[in-house]
């Protein structure tokens, strides 16, 4: 049995998702169950991330499609932040600044809306793991890291998460001692990332994005960064490593939407999955 623990939660529920294509709603109410087609159903991703999460108060950063979003989840009786730019999952953790400093619970779980079958045993794991650290990581090792930010890990603490456009112009010889991936997954004690959240707002990267088919330069805030900055104060940054790579799945395309429906329904007992 799994000991109940409180924890604050920030989900970031606020982007376009771009690569769902054929749908322009918000990515995290499309249904873990399906009904004529995969994106008609019932049941959104976003319950099941609620659902999951350790009990305590839950903030929702929004944007896209965001009076949709508050339509759907005002019965669960969480706080809704609105990221007004999408600058970044820096910028969805600054957007919930005020969260942050309201709650009273000492721990903090951040997630994100469309990755739902992280289990309630996991996060609990995440959260034990703040008695002897600052911000524990929530990691994975896939079968393939390419398009993955990768754990840069010294004497069992994370040093910084690098992502892959960067390593990946690493030497092979370096590149082989990484194996831990990052899942965008976090719990931090709220003291430390109040203060760090703070400096992460001196920290805007300048980074060139499409819009309207040509290439422009916008400022984002990386998420990311954190871990650098508590690791440079002499704070203490750790991991935990989920079993199996399907927990912490993201649903980015429709491809992975059918896939999640199906680990759904198995999970639920409703079908084999094929």
């Amino acid at each position: 049995m799994v000991q109940e623990m409180e924890a604050a939660s920030i989900i970031f529920a606020a982007g376009y998702g771009s690569r769902m294509r054929a749908f322009s709603g918000n990515k995290t109410l499309l249904p873990l169950k399906p009904g004529s087609n995969p994106f008609e159903g019932e049941y959104p991703i976003i319950f099941e991330v609620i659902r999951n999460l350790p009990r305590g108060p839950k903030a929702l950063v929004i944007h896209h499609g965001k009076d949709e979003v508050i339509t759907v989840t005002r019965d669960f009786g969480v706080s809704y932040y609105d990221q007004p730019v999408l600058n970044g999952t820096g910028g969805a953790l600054i957007a919930a600044e005020g969260f942050l400093e309201q709650i009273d619970q000492k721990h903090l779980i951040i997630t994100m809306g469309d990755i739902p079958f992280v289990k309630r045993a996991t996060y609990h794991n995440l959260i034990s793991q703040l008695k002897d650290q600052d911000l524990v990581v929530l990691g994975f090792k896939p079968m393939d890291r390419a398009q993955y930010g990768i754990l840069e890990i010294e004497d069992g603490k994370v040093k910084r998460i690098t992502e892959w456009r960067y390593w990946k112009e690493y030497p092979l010889e370096r590149q082989a001692h990484f194996e831990v991936c990052n899942s965008g997954i976090y719990a931090a004690k709220r003291s430390a990332l109040l203060n760090h959240v703070k400096k992460l707002k001196q920290r805007p990267h300048q980074v060139e994005k499409e819009r309207d088919g040509r290439i422009v330069v916008v400022e984002e805030y990386f998420i990311t960064d954190l871990v650098e900055s508590m690791h440079s104060d002499g704070l203490t940054v750790g991991f935990i490593v989920v079993e199996e790579e399907e927990e912490v799945m993201g649903i980015d395309t429709g491809e992975d939407l059918v896939l999640a429906q199906s680990i759904f329904a198995e999970r639920n007992g409703q079908v084999k999955r094929l």
